[in-house]
């Protein structure tokens, strides 16, 4: 049994991690600037939190082996001079901690022209909302409405994709009380029982959150010349980062969980968050979608298989390289020790962030509508699937 001093460290280490986790350009640049394309070819626009921006897009799997830039999965590693820089993959969004990956969903999409990523880490609706509606400054930058509004002046824009709402419900307090209730050096009980009624009751609030975002969006593009029909909105849910309890990897319940696998919750609060809570969430959105005239698309099951500790995948190591077949899609808590940032935690990692933006480019070749996005079974993150969503 570990001494009670060590299992405080482990509290401690992972309350870091957790209160960092949010809901949350090819080579990223400065928020209000595109790649540089053909200036007549349509704009394809990303807007909210870290699952959108890219955060964890630094990370090919996971690995606690340190050799090699963690075993290749640490894409910010050079090994011709052995040096990392986070902003080989973050650009200048890592000075500020949006953290708008080169991997990150609008631009790993398989799509033609331009794509602008206004996205950050950590952001809530606030974030978004034009300045006279109560949107306000956010890591520096300007309302991303505002931003918006500024950078599609006289531009074509093909799309404009969303994704908010979980910062809103206070999707970081949730994961912070299961990972600690986890820890417990006595008394550890799961968090669901109390946590689950608490959170239902917060979803009226992060709907009504997004459906504002969403019009405040509608009103920029309007705006900036582009009035509603001339684009696509589309407002896309969260995929589950955990497998339910009964997938999990490291049986028992024990301290392996967090040193190994990198995922400190109890088999009964991993069935909650998988079975329940994202669902939960997507079906709330849904219905914002629905209320604000935006397209809906569904990532609630795309990671199925690819979750954090799931059975089916591994860690790279000795022996086993990252792939995007065979590693998981979303990226583990960590503690630091040279391994990232704490915030990049329970988020679409690299394959992750492949793997949404294949989601996005196919419901931008589709005709308008909601659908839902789901993977293949030990393939590529290249080769997702989209069907009618369940809720359209």
């Amino acid at each position: 049994m570990n001494p009670s001093w060590y299992r405080r460290g482990l509290v401690a280490m992972t309350v870091a991690a957790s209160a960092a986790l949010c809901m949350a350009g090819i080579t990223p640049t400065s928020p209000a600037h595109a790649q540089s394309r053909a200036a007549g070819e349509p704009l394809v626009v990303s807007l909210g939190d870290s699952f959108i921006s890219g955060e964890a897009g630094r990370w090919a799997g996971n690995s606690n082996d340190s050799a090699d830039g963690y075993a290749h999965t640490d894409r910010a590693f050079d090994p011709a001079t052995n040096t990392t820089d986070p902003r080989r993959v973050y650009g200048t969004s890592y000075d500020d901690a949006c953290n708008r990956s080169d991997s990150a969903e609008v631009n790993s999409a398989p799509l033609q022209g331009p794509r602008l990523n206004l996205a950050c880490s950590g952001a809530t609706s606030t974030a978004i909302l034009l300045p006279e509606n109560g949107g306000s400054p956010f890591k520096s930058e300007p309302s991303q409405a505002r931003q918006l509004q500024d950078a599609v002046t006289g531009k074509p824009v093909r799309a404009v994709v969303v994704s908010v709402g979980g910062n809103d419900l206070g999707f970081e307090g949730v994961i912070t009380e299961c990972a600690q209730n986890f820890v417990k050096p006595f008394g550890a009980t799961p968090c669901a029982p109390t946590t689950a009624p608490e959170v239902k009751n917060r979803l009226p609030a992060m709907r009504t959150a997004a459906v504002k975002a969403l019009a405040d969006v509608t009103t920029a593009m309007d705006r900036a010349g582009h009035p509603k029909g001339s684009y696509r909105l589309v407002l896309q849910s969260y995929p589950s980062p955990l497998p339910d309890g009964a997938r999990v990897r490291y049986p028992g319940e024990g301290y392996d969980r967090l040193t190994q696998g990198g995922c400190p919750f109890f088999d009964k609060d991993l069935t909650w968050a998988h079975d329940e809570l994202v669902p939960e969430i997507s079906t709330t959105l849904a219905d914002a979608a629905r209320t604000a005239g935006a397209e809906f698309l569904d990532l609630s099951r795309a990671f199925e298989g690819r979750e954090l500790c799931s059975t089916t995948t591994a860690h790279a190591g000795p022996g086993q390289q990252p792939s995007g077949r065979t590693s998981e899609w979303v990226r583990f808590v960590t503690t630091g020790h040279g391994q990232g940032q704490r915030q990049e935690s329970l988020h679409p990692n690299y394959y992750g962030q492949l793997a949404l933006g294949t989601c996005l480019g196919l419901q931008l070749g589709q005709a308008p509508g909601n659908h839902s996005c789901l993977n293949n079974s030990g393939a590529d993150p290249r080769d997702m699937r989209l069907q009618p969503a369940a809720s359209a």
